[in-house]
């Protein structure tokens, strides 16, 4: 059976994309971080319905842990599809940014995401397909983000040369930047502050963590063959590089 990782694979767009790719017949390793109860529900949920999927509690920050991920059998008979998910978003303003928060943004989505693809390289399948979740603001910044923006700029060009990289092995990698999504992030917004976003969007809605699911089932497929190195912005229209 065809194998997925999905790292942070139990809240928000993680989830999505778990349950999607289970959809579509993988198996699925979900990872997360502090709490096992959303991963495990996102678990039961694909078993119940679908294919196999199991829970691993594992910090990618942490090299120990993240090679103890390497070693669970699925990852060694060999991943088809790597999502490179989990992140993390500490609202703070640009001019109160301290070297120790920005260290640990970087060590989360930056690191992190070169921790987990290190370790699990040697097993990934001849024609593996990476995808990394960025943002837009790895393209256009944010006064209240500036390490979170520069983290998923490092990604996304990181992403971009390991799919010039890997091309010729026949493997391919491919960025999704989304704009306004329904998750925790935006949970703590008062109905005016979520009307406001939604009125700046251009389709007059925030996006869901299905849509960003959807776009990353079709580049793990057959019908995105033919491209690599591509970073999709999936925003509403809310911001066109």
């Amino acid at each position: 059976m065809r194998t997925a990782l999905v790292t942070g694979g139990g809240r928000g767009i993680g989830a999505a994309i778990s349950k999607k790719l289970a959809e579509d017949g993988y198996r699925v390793l979900v990872t997360y971080c502090t709490s096992s109860k959303p991963a495990e529900m996102v678990v039961d949920d694909i078993r119940s319905s679908s294919t196999d999927a199991v829970a691993v509690n594992c910090d990618v920050t942490d090299a120990r842990e993240v090679a103890l991920l390497a070693t669970h059998p699925w990852v060694i008979e060999g991943v088809d599809v790597l999502v490179l998910n989990h992140g993390r978003y500490d609202r703070i303003d640009a001019k109160e940014l301290n070297l120790e928060h920005l260290r640990r943004t970087m060590s989360t989505n930056f690191e992190g995401a070169f921790l987990v693809w290190d370790a699990v390289k040697s097993n990934l399948t001849t024609e593996a397909r990476i995808c990394v979740i960025g943002s837009q603001l790895g393209t256009r910044g944010s006064p209240h983000g500036a390490d979170y923006s520069a983290s998923k700029a490092a990604l996304s060009i990181w992403a971009r040369s390991l799919a010039q990289s890997l091309a010729p092995e026949g493997k391919r990698v491919n960025v999704i930047a989304p704009g306004f999504v329904d998750t925790d992030i935006l949970a703590g917004d008062s109905p005016e502050k979520r009307a406001s976003r939604e009125e700046e969007v251009p389709l007059k809605r925030i996006g869901t963590p299905e849509d960003i699911a959807g776009v990353v089932s079709f580049l793990v497929g057959e019908k995105s063959s033919y491209i690599t190195g591509a970073v999709i912005h999936v925003n509403g229209g809310l911001y066109l590089p």
